[in-house]
């Protein structure tokens, strides 16, 4: 099957879509519509730059240069784990935890899917490994970022219970425990709800990409199990380390609460 080659004036079109809606943003005073349109701006040229750094990627298929591509994805990945959160650690800690918790889960998760799994050859085949490497991060990321959010906004706001339960005896991983949980719970739920409701309510993007890319739909299916298993997989161990840690840095060597610890985003 061809791939239906798209020009600029048929994107153009679906542009206008986003240009309509925040027209009616504007109108109904959400004060969205700028937001939109730098959003819709920032994918389009974002998109367009990755895509020709992929090409070139592709045609070299260098070991060195796909490391380094992953190198860059993972730091700004970390950017982002912080860009968003209410409270964060100082000194640039919240940046350290979130990079290392996703450099351990998603990109050792992504060289043991390529290495045992997918199997190309060889195995750092740009083509498998960016795509899959970029979806892992991706998702990652989300869940990293709504998991240290979570537990240093529960931290700053329930102070007096957590002290209280330190000063009757328990320790700090006890005194935090509920509030770690939740963190946890908060960084999984969006894989969770995105596992839960795959083929049945939304079909997945790589999955919709490969149909129209010409693929037969029962590889298409396998491709995406496989990205869906892996990308719970790199989520959670990335949460789980990441609020681990986040957690213990919250409480000093006497483990007492240093909220001090802790800057505005």
């Amino acid at each position: 099957m061809n791939v239906i080659a798209l020009s600029w004036w048929q994107l153009a079109m679906a542009a206008s879509l986003v240009l309509a809606l925040a027209a009616c943003t504007h109108f109904a005073r959400l004060g969205m519509g700028k937001s939109l349109l730098v959003a819709a701006a920032r994918t389009a040229i974002q998109l367009t730059l990755i895509g020709m750094v992929l090409e070139a990627l592709f045609a070299v298929g260098s070991l060195h240069w796909v490391a380094l591509m992953g190198v860059a994805m993972l730091l700004l990945a970390g950017r982002e784990v912080i860009a968003r959160q209410k409270y964060r650690l100082r000194g640039g800690w919240s940046f350290g935890i979130g990079t290392l918790s996703m450099f351990i889960s998603a990109f050792s998760v992504t060289v043991l899917t390529l290495v045992a799994v997918i199997g190309p050859d060889p195995w750092y085949a740009p083509q498998y490994a960016i795509p899959l490497l970029g979806m892992l991060l991706g998702n990652t990321m989300t869940g990293v970022a709504l998991g240290l959010d979570r537990l240093t906004e529960s931290a700053h706001r329930s102070r007096d219970i957590i002290e209280n339960r330190l000063m009757l005896g328990d320790t700090w991983t006890v005194a935090l425990g509920d509030f770690r949980r939740e963190a946890m719970r908060a960084g999984l739920t969006p894989i969770v709800n995105a596992m839960a409701a795959a083929g049945i309510v939304s079909l997945p993007g790589m999955m919709t990409g490969q149909i129209l890319a010409g693929s037969p739909p029962a590889l298409a299916v396998k491709y995406q199990i496989l990205i869906m298993f892996t990308i719970a997989a790199g989520t959670g161990f990335g949460t789980f380390a990441a609020v681990a840690v986040c957690a213990r840095r919250l409480f000093d060597g006497r483990e007492r609460l240093r909220l001090d610890r802790l800057v505005a985003g």
